[in-house]
């Protein structure tokens, strides 16, 4: 593409071939005849799409990360993830201490992480989910009262 650079018609018929699908439905919702150039048609690309995107974050914003006081299992694992898929690179062996150091001490899933460490993202999140799931049962048995036959 370089040697036809200077070719605009050539650049603007390629440049959709280029995109996505989100910047595809931005590129066909374009009206017709609102761009002159292709110097205007990269502009427009990427002021729009500049403004909607993140920057990675660091490794250091995962070590961090806390659990809450009073916080769930369900909204911190929902908070470190999201947090874990912002980072710029791939951190999985770090991934599986930092969330366990993450936990309070007398958490009952830092203690079994403790106890017998996950080996893999994977079998830290099912063992995160396995006490989810206890959490979930807990918080609606405290919602049910007991009724005495």
């Amino acid at each position: 593409m370089a040697v036809h650079s200077k070719n605009e018609a050539l650049m603007y018929k390629v440049f959709p071939s280029s995109l996505g699908p989100v910047a595809m439905g931005w590129f066909n919702s374009l009206r017709t005849n609102s761009i002159n150039s292709y110097r205007q048609l990269t502009q427009a690309f990427g002021s729009h799409f500049v403004m909607n995107s993140k920057a990675p974050r660091p490794l250091s914003t995962l070590l961090s990360l806390s659990m809450h006081n009073r916080e769930t299992l369900k909204a911190y694992s929902d908070r470190y993830w999201e947090m874990y898929n912002e980072l710029d690179g791939s951190f999985g062996d770090v991934a599986i201490s930092t969330f366990k150091n993450g936990l309070p001490i007398e958490h009952s899933l830092r203690k079994s992480l403790t106890g017998k460490l996950a080996t893999s993202v994977c079998l830290l999140m099912d063992r995160i989910n396995k006490y989810k799931r206890v959490e979930e049962d807990q918080l609606q048995g405290k919602g049910k009262e007991k009724v005495i036959p």
